[in-house]
């Protein structure tokens, strides 16, 4: 049993360590789960997103945005304590400039982001029924076009207006990077250790919603490089050539949100230090640093009263170090002159 406090961490403590969450699985099973995560979230976004132009098919409105925010819900509860739930190359830079993970995790993170992602698009694209490009009078590339994110004449409300009205390259750019870091704002905050009562699942899921119905008629709602990425592979080269906004801007927003985040929520050079209670005080075995912020089952806020009791302990230690210094068997001197019948003492 152990108990956390606020101490200052040496100087050469490793940086890497200085998390706010200790990994519990390998990264293996952290790279999996990125993997199954992105892969759900293209499934049923794109996927609702492939279709919702089909009249009672699939719908329009809400569909989209629902689709893409039920789920992050449903992959985050699933995989979440596993990988963090991230799902989202964005979402992971934010996570690594506020010391949520490691950086040596970002690639790995991105590289399993892009491979879940690519893999539920092409089985998207394999479920498109041959004789689509005959009815449509294109090509199945250019039916999954109407998926991936574009500026410009190929924004939505471009596609709405006939090109009368669209959105420029600057305005593609500004919104995504604003989307980009609320939604990731509000990640960091509600899987904060200190929030309390709050369902992060359901937080991040119905941000998410709210947030690509803002943006669908800018960009078609991107806020996710790994998600633009794995419908720009299989759409028209015009969605390949805009590809680069769809990774910058939501990049920037990421590393915005987290250098926010650590802005408002750093404690200067505090660290969490784990102080066992029993091998501390008996003997006296040095404090190891942990990460920051860090909170594990067997690890709490120390409180005032388990202070005064260590401090206690801590007085009555050199009392019973000199108690147990005599030598085992030892006899109690006896005390200068007679005994009681008056004879010498016994020798």
């Amino acid at each position: 049993m152990s108990t956390a406090v606020s101490v200052e961490a040496p100087d050469d403590v490793d940086a890497d360590l200085q998390l706010d969450t200790v990994p519990a699985y390998s990264l293996l099973a952290r790279v999996g789960a990125e993997v199954f995560g992105t892969f759900v979230l293209v499934l049923l976004g794109v996927g609702t997103a492939l279709w919702a132009s089909v009249s009672s098919v699939a719908g329009a409105g809400l569909a989209v945005p629902l689709a893409f925010g039920i789920a992050v819900l449903g992959g985050a509860s699933a995989v979440g304590h596993v990988s963090g739930g991230h799902f989202n190359p964005a979402v992971t830079l934010g996570a690594a400039i506020a010391r949520r993970i490691s950086w040596g995790d970002l690639v790995p993170y991105w590289v399993a982001q892009l491979i879940g992602g690519i893999l539920a698009s092409a089985a998207l694209l394999l479920l498109m029924p041959s004789g689509l490009a005959e009815a449509t009078g294109g090509t199945n590339r250019t039916w999954f076009s109407g998926t991936s994110n574009g500026f410009g004449e190929h924004s939505p409300l471009a596609t709405a207006t006939q090109g009368a009205v669209s959105f420029s390259l600057t305005q593609a750019i500004i919104i995504e990077v604003i989307a980009t870091a609320v939604f990731i704002g509000v990640i960091l905050g509600v899987t904060d250790r200190r929030a309390r009562g709050v369902n992060a699942p359901i937080a991040i899921g119905l941000t998410l919603a709210a947030l690509v119905a803002l943006t669908v008629p800018f960009t078609n709602g991107s806020l996710n490089p790994a998600r633009s990425t794995a419908s720009a592979l299989f759409s028209d080269f015009w969605a390949i050539s805009q590809l680069w906004v769809f990774w910058f801007a939501p990049l920037v927003g990421g590393a915005l949100a987290g250098l926010v985040y650590v802005l408002v929520t750093s404690r200067g050079d505090t660290k969490i230090v784990e102080l066992p209670t029993e091998t501390a005080l008996t003997e006296q075995q040095p404090a190891s640093v942990v990460t920051r912020g860090a909170t594990t089952e067997a690890s709490t806020e120390i409180e005032e009263d388990d202070i005064d009791a260590l401090l206690a302990r801590r007085a009555a230690q050199p009392q019973a170090e000199a108690g147990a210094g005599a030598a085992p068997g030892a006899e109690p001197e006896a005390e200068s002159g007679d005994d009681a019948d008056g004879t010498q003492p016994s020798r």
